[in-house]
């Protein structure tokens, strides 16, 4: 009998959720010195991360944050760089948004001591949102949609150059539907074919995926609201089958959601978990197995791939990255970036 009880304490303790407080990552303020916000992030390593933002500001760390160093393209004050991402301390790619000209792509190979600009939009119709890559060579920029189709350019050299995937392979947009520049986490790509776009403004929030690279693209429709201001904001895969999908209604970031939904088959469908953060969420990262989510009302953890979440931190962040080895920045308004700290 003794047996059996110290069996079943086991067993107990292994079933029941650490207490609160116990366990739970830390953000660790990094001083940059601006005020610029900053939804564009890319976490390189613990010492190594690259954010942009507004006013054409883009800054580098190469010390885990202790120092902050301009590093964006000259003459660029004008421009809002929502997405960036960066393959090493001396490599990046940058976005800027907006109707026209203003929706650009900036590349760099000296740490932001010199940048040369690879796409200019000249279709007074897209808007472009945000950009990830497969690996350092290959990557898809996104724009909302022209005469009824999304918009992607592709890059197959690191950035130095763009052209247009055709819109064939594209479904139908619905009345309103659109991408969210809000943390450089409309597009996503997991394992080297498949990418996925985030949406809302229609009928539906939905996600889109490509199993080929981004030449070919299927919809699915996912349990987040949807309006002109919420849809699915992020998305983030920790690998091809296995996703989540984040956002919300940012006009109404206390709505109770649901604001989260899963999959594990690519996409194709998606539940909504028994339990999600409370609100608004715009940032998601995957941490090994654990999911972290940001938002202006706060930052969120998920020990179970996106189950269960467990509020940690109520300060304001846009988007939050990871590295393959868990190394994990955030960064928002007033110049706010972070680092995890375990």
């Amino acid at each position: 009998m003794r047996v059996v009880l110290l069996v079943l304490a086991l067993l107990v303790s292994l079933a029941v959720p650490a207490s609160a407080g116990e366990h739970l990552p830390k953000w660790e303020l990094t001083p940059t010195g601006v005020t610029a916000q900053f939804r564009g992030l890319s976490a390189v390593s613990g010492r190594i991360a690259w954010v942009s933002g507004t006013q054409g500001t883009v800054l580098r760390t190469v010390d885990g944050g202790r120092t902050w160093k301009p590093a964006g393209p000259p003459g660029t004050g004008t421009l809002q760089f929502r997405d960036i991402e960066a393959f090493d301390a001396d490599h990046a790619v940058v976005l800027s948004i907006g109707p026209g000209t203003d929706s650009r792509v900036y590349r760099t190979e000296d740490g932001g001591a010199h940048w040369r600009q690879t796409f200019q939009n000249t279709d007074e119709a897209a808007f472009y949102d945000c950009l990830a890559f497969f690996d350092p060579w290959r990557g898809l920029a996104m724009s909302d949609p022209v005469d009824g189709r999304f918009r992607v350019q592709a890059t197959f050299d690191g950035g130095r150059s763009w052209r247009p995937v055709p819109d064939s392979g594209f479904p139908a947009a619905l009345p309103g539907e659109a991408g969210f520049a809000a943390s450089g986490q409309c597009v996503t790509t997991a394992g080297p074919v498949d990418a996925w776009l985030a949406t809302g403004g229609g009928a539906t929030a939905r996600v889109l995926h490509s199993g080929d690279g981004g030449r070919h693209w299927t919809a699915s429709g996912t349990p987040l609201p949807s309006s002109p201001s919420a849809g699915v904001f992020a998305l983030a895969f920790r690998s091809p089958g296995q996703g989540v999908a984040i956002g919300g209604d940012f006009a109404n970031p206390d709505a109770p959601g649901p604001a989260v939904a899963l999959t594990r088959d690519r996409g194709r469908t998606w539940q909504t978990p028994a339990q999600y953060p409370a609100g608004y969420r715009s940032g998601l990262a995957w941490r090994g197995g654990t999911v972290l989510a940001v938002g202006p009302g706060g930052s969120d953890v998920s020990p179970d791939g996106g189950r269960h979440w467990t509020p940690f931190d109520s300060g304001s962040f846009d988007t939050v990255d990871c590295t393959p080895g868990g190394r994990c920045w955030a960064s928002g308004a007033g110049g706010r970036v972070a680092r995890l700290s375990r």
